[in-house]
């Protein structure tokens, strides 16, 4: 994908020359500029009368990002490579500069031209010191919100705290969380969930103000809850999308508090109510559904719970705790209070965490709790096992994303047809899990119909996505199919996006291969990353989430020509502009 932007011309009533001599004032560095931390000359070539000078430098910027972002990414500062060419006869100087930084997935192509023109004389050199500022971290901003997603601080501080600032096992489990919300739209799920109507009337939980350390407080009368009624009514779910919308009223409410009290406030207290917990609560499906719910909050939303009360804990609750305590992570365990009757009242009870004007009247204070009552469910709403397992299938599989699973010698491709050239293909896809290779083919022939699972045969399955093979083996490039695209290899981890403008009708297939290490040319000894990598089960299968969409030629130039946008050339060609001071290509 090819973006272009252009700045306005700028004038400005200076000599060139000593716009010139301010300019060389900011290398290696400048303390005018922050963000210019510093540059090393890689080459450097003066004319004989020192009419012309060309110089290309690689220069270090600070990144404006979170600082835990750049940990986990693994980058402090941005690489540009940068060629001036002054020529003081013409009085013009000619910027030309690329990234280094994220090359391998974003190429940011920069021209500037500066001459004087109409007998005025181009820049002013403060001024220009600080355009320059300005228009490098646009560029940088830019840069990172196409290379990577970007977390708010207090989330990635969570995933940090979860794995005692192990950073490579936080970059993962968060990288996984990330790809998650992704794939079903979490980051819209308050605006999206509508709770049906059942759990307004019997889900016995909801949020009460706050406790004394300004914590929001959920509170859960879980023994009043009919979950076996709830689970034969809805579904396991539809249960888990309004605890995770619960999950994210809470995210909303910690960043609100944090405005109120003026501190950070990053997790919320939950107070659970036992009274009339019995046998009935341990139904299998419910413990099931429970069991899954626990597992998906404890990898998407940790140290989010800042303390959880239990309250009136029954005689049958140590066989409840025995079942759930294996999924709930230590440092969430060491979170619970679990009081036994009324002891909750005495000292070291709730008044020791919540003030007690705001205590529920059911808990025996005055304040009135609007958390419904619950009863049992009526079985005229139970709904058969197909239609839940229906509807199941329907709210898990309610995304714009797909899945896929990628073998070493199965990879996994996709067929668009195209009927109309100068069409544009658009892809997004996140590598869950290994490296691949993507391509783009074209064919002019349809491929014979997919097939499926083609290593299931040999017992091997893929689930959590499917694979599907479209080129046949007997197929030859160049003959029967051509590539299109340069391949691009992708790491584990990495969110990619692009498109790319159709020349031809026809069927092109986007292939995402497994990407295996090459071999060692020096020796013929296998490498140790080899014997490491043929130690692990999981060492020849790679996942990938992805969104594909195809616009029509027509809609393409309309919004091209709304937004200006070039297409003709490719990622890092230059689009020089004499008029302008500065063109950039984002691909």
């Amino acid at each position: 994908m090819v973006q272009k932007y252009q700045s306005p011309v700028r004038v400005y009533k200076h000599p060139f020359e000593l716009v010139m001599a301010a300019y060389e004032r900011r290398f290696p560095t400048c303390h005018l500029i922050p963000m210019f931390v510093a540059s090393d000359v890689i080459s450097e070539e003066k004319s004989d009368d020192n009419s012309t000078h060309k110089i290309e430098r690689r220069c270090k910027l600070d990144v404006d990002a979170p600082r835990l972002l750049k940990r986990i990414a693994g980058v402090d500062y941005v690489y540009f490579i940068q060629k001036n060419s002054l020529n003081r006869r013409e009085r013009t100087l000619h910027i030309e500069s690329h990234n280094e930084t994220f090359s391998n997935r974003v190429i940011i192509h920069e021209l500037c031209c500066y001459s004087v023109r109409c007998s005025l004389r181009i820049y002013r050199s403060s001024h220009y010191l600080f355009y320059q500022a300005h228009r490098q971290k646009r560029m940088l901003k830019r840069l990172l919100m196409l290379s990577s997603q970007i977390p708010k601080d207090q989330h990635i501080l969570r995933f940090l705290r979860a794995r005692d600032f192990n950073m490579d096992k936080a970059r993962e489990i968060l990288c996984q969380s990330l790809t998650w919300r992704k794939q079903h739209q979490v980051d819209y799920l308050l605006d999206t969930w509508t709770s049906p109507q059942v759990l307004h009337d019997y889900y016995t939980g909801g949020w009460h103000h706050h406790d004394r350390d300004g914590r929001p407080l959920y509170i859960l009368r879980l023994g009043q809850m009919d979950t076996k009624g709830l689970v034969r009514a809805l579904g396991e779910e539809s249960l888990l999308r309004h605890v995770l919308s619960i999950n994210e009223e809470g995210l909303r409410r910690c960043e609100e508090n944090t405005k109120v009290f003026g501190r950070p406030i990053s997790c919320w207290t939950c107070l659970v109510d036992l009274e009339g917990l019995n046998m009935r609560h341990l139904w299998r499906p419910g413990v099931k559904a429970l069991l899954r719910i626990i597992e998906v909050v404890e990898a998407n939303y940790p140290e989010t719970l800042g303390r959880l009360l239990i309250l009136r804990a029954p005689r049958v609750f140590p066989v409840l705790w025995t079942l759930v305590s294996p999924f709930i992570d230590e440092n969430t365990r060491k979170k619970f209070l679990i009081y036994a009757g009324n002891d909750y009242q005495g000292p070291g009870g709730l008044v020791d965490y919540i003030d007690k004007e705001i205590i529920p009247d059911f808990l025996g204070g005055e304040c009135m709790c609007e958390v419904p009552e619950g009863g049992l469910v009526p079985k005229s709403l139970y709904r058969t096992p197909e239609e839940l397992e229906n509807d199941d299938i329907r709210l898990w599989t309610e995304t714009i994303y797909q899945s896929a699973s990628v073998f070493k010698g199965a990879p996994h491709e996709l067929l668009i047809e195209i009927i109309d050239a100068s069409s544009v293909i658009t892809w997004d896809f996140d590598v869950c899990k290994g490296d691949v290779v993507f391509n783009i083919y074209h064919s002019k022939r349809a491929p014979q119909p997919p097939k499926k699972d083609p290593l299931a045969a040999h017992g091997i399955t893929s689930p959590g996505g499917n694979n599907v093979q479209l080129i046949d083996k007997s197929w030859q490039l160049g003959q029967d199919y051509s590539m299109v695209e340069s391949p691009l290899t992708c790491k584990e981890g990495e969110s990619v996006q692009g498109s790319h403008v159709t020349r031809w009708p026809g069927f092109y297939i986007l292939q995402w291969k497994f990407h295996s290490m090459p071999a060692c040319a020096t020796t013929n000894l296998p490498r140790v990353d080899d014997v490491l990598a043929t130690l692990q089960v999981s060492s020849h299968k790679c996942k990938v989430m992805y969104y594909t969409e195809v616009l029509g030629s027509e809609d393409f130039s309309s919004a091209e020509h709304t937004l200006g946008l070039g297409v003709g050339s490719l990622p890092g060609e230059p689009n020089s502009d004499p008029e302008g001071p500065e063109s950039s290509t984002v691909g």
